[in-house]
């Protein structure tokens, strides 16, 4: 009985042997963690979105990026890895459902290494997915209703991201078998989001015009601790698609930290140019597009090329903000002049600096590289992959936003008085920061009178003694017909000796919401 055991046992830790030898256990670690850097971008990306927005719209991002996540492991789990990645597919457009719920992924060689084991691969694209889905949720912006958007979210990874990367990273897809060079996602995480996002915003229709005068970020300060933990994360992102501790993954890296340094320091210098202030925005807007562009190309380029693509990547970017006002498209967070833009950019760049050198330091990969190695078609391989994905991404999403607003209970949009009170109140019932009474804090200290009708500490009617003066022509004027007139006012109108800022949203003629920051 005893000897019997110890054969047991025996057999046991050779079957489990033989079962690690195949794998590289430095490399199953390398990107053990660089998938937990990755989601460590979602709070980052909360961060982000939260301090660009105003302050009564700032926590209704963090929870929609939040929850964004937690549908986009369920998507994966449940179908997201089968349709992307399923090896017996053969279509060359989408997966089946050989992987459902991640069925016979196990401890078999991966797609992208046969040195990591398939299920840790799942685990680095489904945060790669999560990522991409957390990005194209903040077109919902001081707008959106956040339920029909978690039900657009599951349908979008399932109609637009598993297609796409499979077109890129599916053994089958037919843009690996084209030639096709993107490294970490240009195609289905920049352009998926990027583009996705202008449609959505398309089909959920622009903000209310009065909330747009004057419109300013709530927390410079938010936006450059989520650009910080972003860059933080994208290390992992793109260092993570060599998928082992080598050579490639430390030249990925590099390219990116130079990438984003460029972008960051000519993006601030073209805003310098028109408006002669050092933006901390136009900073991070810059870094974060240079990391964009390295998505695509970081693990295809040399260091010289990087430093090339992150100073164009922020002049085109930087440029390609205006082109919501040409499309009539709020896109809030300039999703598509950051993410879309970037990740084109991003693609083309491979089509002229790729370099084989490159390419096979991770000793797995042997394609071409692009125009420095004489390969002059990758030009229109790279350019038919960009034209495939940003179409199809914006057709099919916008028709998914159009047909899930037309479900009962679903609409995607906010009432315009709940865009005026600000989704923070409206549907998550907290707030970002804490709000204290004005009466007690502005209102009384600087000469203002409540009238004697119905005033709560969140309704207060109020009597201005006199219009109020605003020292900077960059803030609209308030407008008053005659002294003592009752009426709403917005924190725009609020003179710049007042210590605290506040924000009063009317409700109704002569009744007002007011709120100060603590």
């Amino acid at each position: 009985m005893v000897s019997q055991s110890i054969v047991e046992v025996s057999n046991n830790i050779v079957k489990k042997s033989t079962v690690d030898t195949h794998f590289d256990r430095g490399d199953v670690c390398f990107v053990i963690m660089a998938g937990a850097l990755v989601s460590f971008m979602i709070p980052g990306l909360s961060f982000l979105y939260s301090g660009l927005a105003r302050r009564k719209s700032a926590l209704s991002l963090i929870w929609v990026v939040s929850a964004s996540n937690a549908v986009g492991i369920f998507q994966w789990y449940f179908w997201g890895y089968s349709l992307s990645f399923s090896p017996t597919a053969t279509n060359g457009f989408i997966g089946n459902f050989e992987n459902f719920c991640l069925m016979k992924v196990l401890d078999g060689p991966s797609p992208g290494s046969s040195l990591i084991p398939a299920l840790l691969y799942a685990f680095y694209q489904m945060e790669c997915a999560c990522v991409t889905v957390a990005i194209l949720v903040g077109g919902i912006a001081e707008r959106g209703r956040v339920l029909p958007t978690m039900v657009f979210t599951f349908l979008w990874l399932t109609l637009v991201y598993c297609p796409i990367a499979c077109w890129a990273w599916n053994v089958n897809g037919w843009g690996n078998k084209f030639g096709v060079l993107d490294f970490a996602g240009g195609g289905p995480v920049e352009i998926g989001s990027g583009v996705g996002g202008l449609a959505f915003s398309w089909v959920l229709g622009p903000r209310q015009d009065k909330t747009l005068k004057n419109f300013r970020p709530h927390s410079v300060s938010m936006v450059n601790l989520g650009t910080f933990i972003l860059w933080f994360g994208w290390l992992g992102f793109n260092a993570g698609g060599a998928y082992g501790a080598n050579m490639r993954a430390i030249v990925a890296v590099w390219n990116s930290m130079l990438a984003a340094g460029f972008g960051g320091i000519v993006w601030c210098a073209l805003d310098y140019r028109i408006q002669r202030k050092y933006s901390m925005v136009g900073l991070c807007s810059g870094i974060i597009v240079g990391l964009i562009a390295a998505t695509s190309a970081s693990g295809y380029i040399h260091p010289w090329a990087a430093v090339l693509m992150g100073m164009y990547t922020g002049v085109v970017c930087n440029l390609a903000t205006r082109v919501k006002f040409y499309l009539g498209v709020d896109d809030s967070l300039d999703i598509f002049a950051q993410h879309g833009v970037g990740g084109i950019v991003g693609l083309l760049t491979n089509a002229f600096f790729a370099s084989h050198s490159v390419i096979t330091l991770d000793g797995v990969s042997t394609n071409k590289g692009g125009w420095v190695d004489r390969n002059w078609k990758q030009f229109y391989v790279q350019a038919a992959y960009i034209i495939a994905a940003c179409s199809y991404t914006f057709v099919v999403t916008a028709l998914l936003a159009h047909y899930i607003n037309t479900v009962p209970g679903l609409h995607l949009r906010t009432t315009a008085e709940g865009e005026a009170l600000g989704s923070d109140e409206v549907q998550i019932g907290e707030y970002a920061n804490d709000y204290i009474e004005l009466c007690r804090d502005v209102m009384e200290k600087n000469g203002v009178r409540t009238s004697q009708g119905e005033s709560t500490t969140d309704t207060i009617q109020f009597i201005m003694p006199e219009p109020l003066a605003v020292a900077d022509d960059r803030y609209r004027r308030p407008h008053y017909e005659k002294k003592g007139q009752r009426r709403g006012m917005h924190v725009e109108d609020v003179p710049h000796d007042i210590e605290k800022p506040l924000e009063l949203v009317e409700l109704r003629p002569g009744v007002a919401r007011v709120s100060i920051i603590a």
